[in-house]
């Protein structure tokens, strides 16, 4: 299996490796080759060519004395741009970090992947500073989606766009981003992955360059719901242990009518539809309803968001004199921040946790609630390139459904449900914050429900 086909499972890997049957060596060489063709040289600002050689000899003379560290033992792995990584420096999709001192060390959950075994071929393209859904950077390129990739292609989704078509296009077996607004899941749902975010304050963030450090998560993007459990675990910091699938039949799933349906395409609501009635007929109790604290969101954020103020927080001292090494787009909602007050901020922080009180008394009878991940497929590259009413408009749709499970400090997988061969569409299924185990064994229920009804 030295030439992996892209989309394998980390599991269908290790089992190659465990047999084997390929080297980690192979595997790794493979993944390097495919980044230096291609979308490559736009998916990946950062390729470790040399420390990801050593890593997978290094793995595979463990493998041989019979040592094997975790079951990401010799598999390639993608990071982010936003995560340290020793003696680089971070550019977090940006030109106006590029003098920077390098990283001192690795970010936390990079060297949690080291000493699993994991193999980094390198840092992964993105949004700048991870401020936007679209996955569209001036700077270094946009990968393009692999649905449709002819002339300028459509968007990939962002802000980890380069880390989901390391994935699809076999540069990686799995990859690591971060999910402020939906960074993980929208690209995963664009592109035909299982993305997971986990509940926040799980995952340290030491070493992640921060978008706002109270929505801030890290997840992976993978071929399945088992491989995202595996890379959860391990970033996480806690002991693998085999998730099982959730009883379907038992499950209360509730399907909100109001905000996450709203501006659905055909693709979408087709695939939705057909989603929902084989979970039914699967045995899943879907209860079709108004989740009515939903319809508090757009007023409380009537004078920003958290992103807004606490990216500002972040990024002041680099306004004025720096603004034009930004994408203008970027810059844009980071000085929606300055317009931000003390009192704005605190009024949303106290409005935040009233909300969520809310939201966990409306999903008290329920073991998780349902949504399209994003309500349209990926938009062509080209028209939000030209247009910046075009790019707000798609950005706002976009992050509108994914963006609501941070603000509610909740955690989420993104499941593709789309039929081969046609526009990539996710399913989410989401949970109040803290129900991340509960989460994966739906998720690998529905998944399997799904797999087994497809055409």
């Amino acid at each position: 299996m030295p030439a992996f086909a892209p989309m394998t499972t980390l599991a269908e890997a290790g089992q190659e490796l465990a047999r084997h049957r390929c080297t980690s060596v192979q595997l790794t060489q493979t993944a390097l080759e495919r980044i230096g063709s291609g979308e490559g040289p736009v998916t990946f600002t950062h390729v470790f060519t040399d420390s990801a050689l050593a890593e997978a000899r290094a793995s595979d003379l463990l493998r041989a004395a019979g040592i094997v560290r975790s079951p990401m033992e010799g598999l390639p792995i993608s990071i982010k741009d936003l995560f340290d990584v020793q003696g680089r420096v971070t550019h977090a999709g940006s030109r106006l970090l590029r003098d920077t001192v390098p990283a001192a060390q690795d970010a936390v959950v990079v060297a949690r992947l080291r000493a699993a075994g994991a193999v980094i071929v390198g840092s992964t393209n993105m949004t700048e500073f991870a401020f936007s859904g679209i996955g569209i950077n001036p700077h270094y390129g946009t990968p393009r989606n692999p649905w449709g990739r002819d002339g300028a292609g459509r968007i990939p989704g962002g802000s980890s766009s380069g880390a989901a078509i390391s994935v699809t296009d076999g540069m990686a077996l799995a990859a690591i981003g971060t999910d402020t607004g939906g960074s993980v899941r929208i690209p995963s749902a664009l592109c035909g992955l299982t993305g997971l975010k986990p509940t926040a304050r799980r995952i340290p963030t030491g070493g992640a360059l921060p978008l706002s450090t109270t929505l801030d998560s890290i997840g992976p993007l993978a071929a399945s719901v088992r491989c995202c459990a595996l890379l959860d675990s391990i970033l996480a910091g806690e002991s693998w242990a085999e998730p099982v699938p959730a009883a379907l039949a038992h499950m209360r799933l509730l399907a909100p009518g109001n905000l996450v349906r709203d501006g659905m395409d055909t693709a979408v609501a087709d695939a939705w539809e057909l989603a929902l009635a084989r979970l039914e007929r699967a045995g899943a109790r879907i209860t079709h309803a108004p989740l009515e604290p939903l319809d508090e969101l757009a007023a409380i954020h009537t004078h920003g968001t958290l992103s807004n103020a606490e990216a500002w927080a972040w990024h002041r001292p680099y306004f004025p004199d720096q603004q034009d090494e930004y994408d203008p787009r970027v810059a844009s909602r980071i000085m929606v921040g300055s317009r931000m007050n003390a009192a704005d901020y605190i009024d949303l922080l106290n409005a935040r946790q009233r909300w969520i009180g809310e939201m966990h008394r409306a999903l008290a009878d329920y073991d998780a609630f349902l949504m399209p991940t994003l309500p349209v497929v990926a938009p062509e590259i080209a028209p939000l390139q030209a247009s910046d009413e075009a790019f707000f408009a798609a950005n706002a749709l976009i992050l509108r459904n994914p963006s609501l499970v941070n603000f509610l400090d909740g955690c989420a997988v993104s499941l593709p449900i789309h039929a081969a061969g046609s526009a990539p569409v996710g399913l989410s299924l989401v949970c109040p914050g803290g129900h991340d185990r509960r989460l994966l064994s739906l998720a690998l229920a529905v998944e399997a429900a799904l797999t087994r009804a497809a055409p």
